[in-house]
């Protein structure tokens, strides 16, 4: 039977509307502000032809408390899956021309269809963020919604990728959603996310203050951690989801997309040799270790404005995709506060769920102390490292450059947190504490009697590194698996990872471990 032509006429008016709801120019205004419309941002994502949308025609049913009986093209989000490279990819981009974005219940099923879509067929999952929220009109259904998006996103965690992308308004109820996601990204000028804007913590607490300082982009991403990526533009977002999918499976029982083509060259870099500087307590910038060890010098930095003082990314060491964990002595020395910890406990988690081997540079003083520290509970997030690495199945390598004191010894993964090798320059100390206040507390009556105390002092640290810190005391009670050249740390690092991607780890059977929260 043939398909009458004003069926086929019908479908294809009816298809425009909803698609091009939006007027060419409500389309220049937006790209006059930097901003791609919702279908735009789905456009840009995927290769050209590959995507299938979902839902189309599903819109609100009933009408509630007056609301205004106009068609809302998609419900205000638009939902399916593609291609990103060759890797399928499931999305949804809410559309803020559209009843302001906000949440209703069809619009809740739509966002979880493509969501168990992404459970059931094991590929990542995208999600542009621009909303005003819950449909208010829709009352307790819309409410009823966000739960059902929640439990979904915890279905999710753990088994693909989840990346959340804020392009616009996340208020109230909606930010738990990228919250529960592996990376949210946020553009600089366009997104903000908050559970009380301005206004209610004015009207509730009588605090005067400002977008900027409670929901903004660069606020989430340097204060309160909330956002792993600040993107100019939605454009350059785009490119950062594409850039993060690049290091990852689709996944949690594939592997990363490692280039083992790739040759393991034994090439020394005399620069490594020459990269401290004379005194250990001077600070040395970890960059320049990380991109003389890394393929192209290239690392995508996560939290890369949040907690300094260290640095987590990924990378490729020959061909290799791996996760950089590193102290940054340039800020606070490298030692570990309670967001750096939280910082590293999260990225280590997010590297062993998709596989991804963890590489950790180490120079850090320990814990820092203080009673802001103390009452804020660094036990507890320092704790949060612990679980972490020791949790952690991937391949784990450690190189410890300098120092490496204490509980944060430990911290940074060392041999008994479970690294399957663990190198030290020669320059590394490795002990209780440093040199100078285990001297202090060592040799007090002898410095005391001293007639050149800081002579003497200086004397007994040296003793006490080569009796106690030296990392051949390590080696020889093997605790470390070797030391290095600097010279020689790529290709030594190369070779270990080579050698532990198949490593199998069993572990006692359980629910889960409980991570102290």
């Amino acid at each position: 039977m043939t398909i009458r032509p004003e069926l086929i006429e019908r479908l294809r008016e009816k298809r425009t509307r909803l698609i091009d709801h939006l007027s060419p120019e409500k389309l220049d205004a937006l790209h006059a502000k930097g901003l791609l419309s919702a279908r735009e941002r789905l456009d840009a994502l995927f290769e050209e032809g590959t995507f299938q949308e979902l839902g189309l025609h599903a819109a609100h049913a009933a009408v509630h408390f007056g609301m205004s009986r106009k068609v809302l093209p998609a419900d205000g989000v638009i939902a399916g899956s593609g291609y990103v490279g060759n890797t399928q990819v499931a999305a949804f981009s809410q559309d803020f021309s559209v009843a302001a974005g906000t949440l209703g219940k069809m619009q809740a099923r739509k966002i979880t269809r493509i969501m168990r879509h992404a459970l059931k067929t094991g590929v990542p999952l995208v999600a542009f963020k621009d909303s005003g929220g819950a449909r208010i009109q829709e009352g307790v259904d819309a409410l009823s919604g966000y739960g059902d998006v929640f439990y979904t996103n915890v279905l999710l965690s753990g088994v693909v990728p989840q990346i959340a992308v804020i392009c616009g308004p996340c208020a109230g109820g909606a930010a738990y959603s990228p919250a529960l996601m592996d990376f949210v990204i946020m553009t600089r000028n366009h997104a903000h996310m908050f559970l009380t804007g301005p206004e209610v913590i004015k009207a509730v607490t009588g605090r005067a203050t400002t977008m900027a300082e409670v929901g903004s982009a660069e606020m989430h991403a340097s204060v309160s951690g909330n956002a792993h990526f600040l993107a100019e533009d939605d454009q350059h977002a785009i490119a950062l989801v594409k850039q993060i999918l690049s290091y990852l499976p689709a996944n949690n029982t594939e592997d990363p997309p490692h280039d083992l083509g790739v040759a393991i060259e034994e090439m020394e870099d005399p620069e490594l040799n020459a990269c401290l500087p004379d005194s250990a307590s001077d600070p040395f910038d970890m960059y320049e270790v990380i991109r003389r060890i890394v393929d192209d010098g290239t690392m995508l930095e996560v939290h890369a404005n949040f907690a300094r003082n260290v640095i987590v990314g990924f990378a490729r060491i020959s061909g290799v995709v791996v996760g950089i964990v590193a102290n940054q002595p340039m800020v606070m020395a490298g030692a570990l506060d309670l967001d750096a910890a939280d910082k590293v406990a999260r990225f280590v988690r997010t590297c062993n769920i998709f596989n991804v081997p963890v590489v950790t540079l180490v120079d850090v003083p320990g814990f820092m102390p203080g009673v802001e520290q103390e009452r804020g509970g660094i036990i507890r997030h320092g704790a949060k490292m612990l679980s972490a690495y020791g949790s952690c199945t991937s391949p784990k390598i450690t190189v410890i450059l300098r120092k490496a004191y204490g509980g944060s010894y430990l911290a940074m993964c060392a041999q008994e947190l479970g690294a399957d090798m663990v190198f030290a320059w020669p320059t590394a100390e490795i002990a209780v504490m440093g040199a100078e206040a285990a001297v202090k507390i060592l040799y007090r009556r002898e410095l005391a009697e001293a007639e050149d105390k800081q002579a003497r002092a200086t004397e007994l640290a040296q003793e006490y590194r080569d009796q106690f810190a030296s990392p051949y005391v390590s080696a020889s009670n093997f605790y470390i698996t070797d030391v290095i050249e600097p010279q020689n740390t790529r290709w030594v690092v190369a070779l270990a990872l080579r050698k532990t991607l198949d490593k199998r780890e069993l572990r006692p059977a359980k629910k889960h471990g409980n991570i102290p929260m």
